[in-house]
């Protein structure tokens, strides 16, 4: 969504993941997209980071979240993994929980299947609309945190 937003396409990274950036002078936003599953997307992120030479306070990881309901959006300056297997290693990966981090809910779905089944599946029908408006509302979200900083992002959409 965001990258379509600001014409961009994603090509090959210097790390197990894809990129969408911007470039020249004033270029202020890099999306990734890692290629692991998300409960090793650690890996990835250190070394982009490392590559590119992000700041810490420059990085804002995005990341589905069942423990939300489904479509509602959490920014948070840094903190723990509070259980999300893909913030776990990132964590690792880095030494710190000192990131920004937006969580999108996707809710838990029906107790009957697993989490994995759920988070993999396709959202149904009467699911879609909302899902599609919150991440309309993520692209606004990660576009405030570029220009406003983490702060007015929480403030904003949480």
């Amino acid at each position: 969504m965001l990258a379509r937003r600001l014409d961009l396409g994603f090509e090959s990274a210097p790390a197990d993941a894809v990129l969408a950036r911007q470039r020249g002078p004033g270029a202020r936003v890099m999306l990734a997209k890692p290629l692991t599953y998300m409960n090793r997307s650690g890996g990835a992120v250190q070394a982009l980071r490392h590559y590119f030479r992000i700041e810490p306070e420059a990085l804002l990881v995005v990341a589905d979240d069942v423990n939300l309901p489904l479509g509602r959006l959490r920014g948070r300056k840094n903190g723990s993994d509070g259980g999300h297997n893909g913030f776990a290693s990132i964590i690792a990966s880095l030494g710190t929980g000192d990131f920004a981090r937006l969580r999108i809910g996707v809710g838990r779905g029906d107790t009957r299947r697993s989490l994995t089944a759920h988070v993999l599946a396709r959202f149904g029908a009467d699911e879609q609309e909302e899902m599609e408006a919150a991440v309309e509302r993520a692209a606004d979200a990660v576009e405030t945190f570029v220009e406003d900083g983490i702060d007015r992002m929480m403030n904003r959409f949480n």
